[in-house]
């Protein structure tokens, strides 16, 4: 016997209830109050997938963070419950409960109950403000099977229920209060997010870390009740901070050794429009440019962007000819020479942002980008003209960063250009699938010539590819970027998954137009190395083809650790645990010395019939997608785990690690 672990693909397939394609009137469907939300989830919330589930949390706390924002709030406390709902507690003004002359209703229902309601549309009541649509908290309540909301406001103590978002009876004055402020208690809608209704501690924790450096002086805490120590104490966190970005950019970079003695700061206000800058250059080779517009975070960027890149290529290279810093230099300086080595946060308050779509992952605003570049633009040539040293540090990083881009720049047209000389360009050592889809084929990056041929002989010929890869590869976290071109295993890498790094209007790009793979999955052995392996091969992923995560094309494939046998029958286990009830499977709870346990060192140990049934299987096998859920903190980890400071990772690993016998 043997456990089988599923990893197969789920379609929803709709039957056609209207065989005819006849379009009437009748097919015309008016939606009422917030039955779109529950039925197009995604278009408000991004998906119904762990991001979308963590959305609802973000858009309760940015209510929180307005009031803070207009001056109201000092406190919010999130808490997660042991059945997975969370309260969100602040204490600003509290929502308004009276009656709304136009509805006729309490203005909380309306608040709760109708897309588009809230006071982010009146400028007399936020000036600045992360919820901009007014659809944020009526989202959550249309996604929530129950939600509650306690407003302590005018001396008084207020209470409404919902489900579905569905009042389930009216605004209720449950007495007197002499607090102010609103709770936000919700349980998500486990019809709407199939995937998963548990909430992850640590994207939680890292977010609100963040607003608490992006909102210096305002007090978050975050309390986990289903983690509970031996004295019955939930685990709780306190975020607190008073040096706001400075502190931002030092924990971000605080992996890394620094370049500058201390951050470069701005802050400055034109048009109402406020911009605040910390920026950090350290000796490594990866740009880290976070930004953010009234506390959100804008992942694609914007017009605020724009403007801060702006200002640091006009003011540093205005620098470097006016003190006669470049004369020596023999390629000319280009825009992302400046950005090497260069930590980064864009934090601006807009009154009116314009944002591309619900989920606000770009500022569109024009004016912005003048605004910034000016602000940072004066505090740059201020500091540049005072730090003559510092400025030096720089310049001479950017030369290096210059020198290296054109050298980099060679090391990937020679690869490409063998490629084109030798026809395929495809490795040696690959052994290719017969199909040319993309879609059904995938690639095993295998640990080892030896594992690379157990895995030849039990892979499915039709659509499995594997790679043997030697030794541990280049740490690309330590290495500038031609010389990962000199390495061969990632040579093999780029020329094998048909993909190549572009350069477009001063900008590198991955092109994976010609992505030969869907599925890419790293396998390597289950001990410390292979993990090492993997970690490797992981950074090179995240650093050089992040497109590739993005678009969960990466994987890691999970080898059994054990094989527990009584006789002919066999279980694969992953874990203690496994092999423990394995074992208690076996033998009734009684001692069996016919019972044997095969411990797998690696993944040379298998025979192909093995490693087929337990790793390459698409019905039998454990893949574990690789996906970013917070790419700052995925940024921090790697050059933690792969950078030069070694006391950052001691103490990582001293915090997270239950067993090591470790070496740093």
């Amino acid at each position: 016997m043997c456990t089988k672990i599923k990893n197969g693909l789920h379609q929803n397939m709709s039957e056609d209830k209207n065989p005819k394609n006849s379009y009437g009137a009748d097919n015309i469907q008016a939606l009422e109050g917030l039955e779109a939300v529950r039925l197009r989830p995604g278009m408000y919330i991004g998906s119904t997938d762990t991001k979308g589930l963590h959305h609802l949390v973000w858009e309760v706390i940015d209510n929180s963070i307005d009031e803070h924002l207009a001056g109201y709030c000092t406190h919010i406390d999130t808490i997660i419950h042991k059945d997975n709902s969370i309260t969100v507690i602040d204490n600003g003004r509290g929502i308004p409960t009276g009656l709304h002359e136009k509805l006729q209703k309490s203005a909380l229902e309306v608040v709760m109950t109708v897309l588009h309601a809230g006071g982010k549309f009146d400028k007399d009541t936020y000036k600045v403000s992360g919820g901009l649509h007014g659809v944020g908290v009526s989202c959550v309540n249309a996604l929530s099977e129950y939600v509650r909301v306690e407003v302590h406001r005018d001396g008084k103590y207020f209470e409404q229920e919902y489900s579905k978002g569905i009042p389930l009876g009216p605004v209720k004055t449950l007495g007197d209060s002499d607090k102010h402020g609103t709770t936000v208690t919700f349980r998500p809608d486990r019809t709407i997010f199939t995937e998963t209704t548990e909430y992850i501690f640590t994207t939680l924790a890292g977010r609100i870390r963040e607003l608490s450096y992006l909102n210096k002086g305002l007090k978050l805490s975050l309390k986990d009740e289903r983690d509970v120590d031996e004295n019955g104490v939930a685990r709780l966190v306190d975020y607190y901070s008073e040096g706001g970005l400075r502190e931002f950019v030092k924990y971000l970079d605080e992996t890394r050794p620094p370049l500058i003695e201390e951050p470069i700061y701005v802050t400055g206000k034109e048009d109402n429009v406020e911009v605040e800058v910390a920026m950090q250059y350290n000796t490594g080779y990866q740009e880290n440019i976070f930004s953010y517009v009234n506390n959100i975070n804008t992942r694609e960027g914007g017009t605020h962007v724009q403007g801060f890149r702006r200002a640091i290529t006009r003011l540093f290279k205005q620098y470097g000819d006016d003190n006669n810093m470049f004369s020596k230099l023999k390629i000319e300086i280009q825009g992302e020479d400046f950005k090497e080595g260069l930590t980064a946060i864009i934090s601006v308050k807009v009154p009116e942002p314009q944002f591309k779509g619900q989920t606000k992952g770009e500022l569109g605003n024009s004016e912005v980008t003048g605004i910034v570049s000016r602000c940072v633009g004066d505090v740059l040539k201020a500091y540049l003209e005072e730090n003559p040293n510092m400025a030096r540090r720089i310049i001479d990083k950017v030369i290096l960063a210059a020198t290296a881009r054109h050298a980099a720049r060679k090391a990937r047209e020679m690869v490409q250009r063998k490629n084109v000389l030798t026809g395929s360009g495809l490795p040696g050592k690959l052994s290719d699938c017969s199909s040319k889809d993309p879609v059904e084929s995938e690639i095993f990056l295998v640990e080892g010539d030896s594992a690379g041929g157990t895995a030849k002989q039990g892979r499915d010929r039709h659509f499995q590819a594997i790679l043997p890869l030697r030794g541990k590869i280049l740490n690309v976290e330590k290495a500038m970027e031609y010389k990962i071109y000199e390495n061969e295993e990632i040579k093999n890498m780029f020329t094998a998954l048909g993909v190549s790094i572009e350069e477009k209007e001063g900008e590198k790009i991955l092109n994976i137009e010609k992505l030969r793979y869907h599925k890419v999955v790293i396998m390597c052995d289950a001990d410390v190395d292979g993990s090492h392996i993997s970690t490797l091969i992981m950074t090179f992923f995240f650093r050089y083809m992040k497109p590739l995560i993005e678009q969960g094309h990466i994987y890691i494939a999970a080898p059994p650790l054990y094989q527990v046998k009584k006789g002919k029958n066999f279980i694969y286990c992953w874990n203690d645990e496994e092999r423990k009830a394995a074992i208690d499977n076996y033998s009734n709870g009684k001692e069996d010395s016919s019972i044997k346990t095969q411990r797998y060192k690696g993944l040379g140990e298998m025979n192909a019939e093995q490693l087929w049934e337990t790793t390459m299987d698409p019905n039998m096998r454990m893949l574990r997608q690789i996906t970013i859920y917070d790419a700052m903190e995925a940024d921090r980890i790697f050059s933690m785990l792969m950078g030069d400071e070694v006391p950052p990772r001691r103490k990582f690993i001293e915090e997270n690690a239950k067993y090591a016998k470790i070496d740093v």
